[in-house]
């Protein structure tokens, strides 16, 4: 069973008529690789995303445990309850993180193979 979704590309890179090569016995490139783009600041690295990311979580655990310490069994159970949302809201934002260092490695690989396609080399 193949899988022919167009997100499924194989490891090596691509030659000109469309299988897949190494280019053995060729001889490399003397051209210098192309100097990359610096990377622009991140959009979403202000202050706002790191108290979603981390201000809130704490706040939200830390009130949890506020609340516990008032000692009867509701404040038991509604701390517990904060803390789980606390602790939830971090995970939240670690799994997105995941996903979205997975989608950048998707787009610098499709850079590349394009490079390939381009240059005939595999860029360094």
């Amino acid at each position: 069973m193949s899988d022919s979704s167009p997100s499924r590309r194989p490891m090596l890179p691509r030659s000109r008529d469309g299988g897949t090569t190494l280019r053995d016995n060729a001889a490399p490139d003397s051209r210098p690789a192309p100097a990359r783009a610096p990377e622009p600041n991140r959009p979403g690295s202000g202050w706002a995303l790191r108290g979603v990311r981390y201000v809130l979580p704490i706040v939200v655990t830390l009130a949890g445990l506020v609340v516990m310490s008032f000692g009867s069994d509701i404040d038991l159970e509604g701390g517990a309850s904060l803390v789980s949302a606390g602790l939830a809201i971090y995970f939240i934002n670690w799994l997105f993180r995941i996903g979205v260092t997975g989608d950048q490695e998707r787009e610098r690989e499709d850079a590349a193979r394009d490079y390939f396609d381009e240059h005939g080399r595999w860029p360094s």
